[in-house]
């Protein structure tokens, strides 16, 4: 099992929930969060005053996902989020030692 995390533009968000949609993907966990990579920033006006935005906004996903499915999900939401420009995001997998469904007690890949 493994956990996908991807952090994409806001706007791209809609693309990638149909796209995950159309593959089957179960169910996912999506958080508003802000930060910056490459990227450094922006400057922005606000009231005729510039002032630099350190923090952009993105949204980060949180996928659990059987192993046979992981590439296929990470493949999915790296074309959906694609612009070709800067700030598109990342995608990290990482390996997921336990899962546990609260309601039933199922566990690892029945709970995913």
């Amino acid at each position: 099992m493994q956990l996908i995390i991807a952090i994409i533009k806001p706007a791209k968000l809609a693309d990638v929930r149909d796209a995950l949609n159309d593959i089957g993907c179960k169910g996912m966990t999506v958080t508003d969060v802000k930060g910056f990579g490459q990227q450094k920033g922006h400057d922005e006006l606000y009231r005729g005053a510039k002032y630099r935005a350190e923090f952009l906004p993105k949204i980060r996903l949180d996928i659990a996902a059987v192993n046979e499915q992981s590439q296929q999900i990470v493949d999915t939401i790296q074309k959906a989020s694609h612009t070709g420009s800067t700030g598109d995001g990342k995608i990290f997998v990482l390996s997921l030692e336990q899962v546990v469904r609260i309601r039933t007690s199922e566990t690892d890949e029945q709970a995913i």
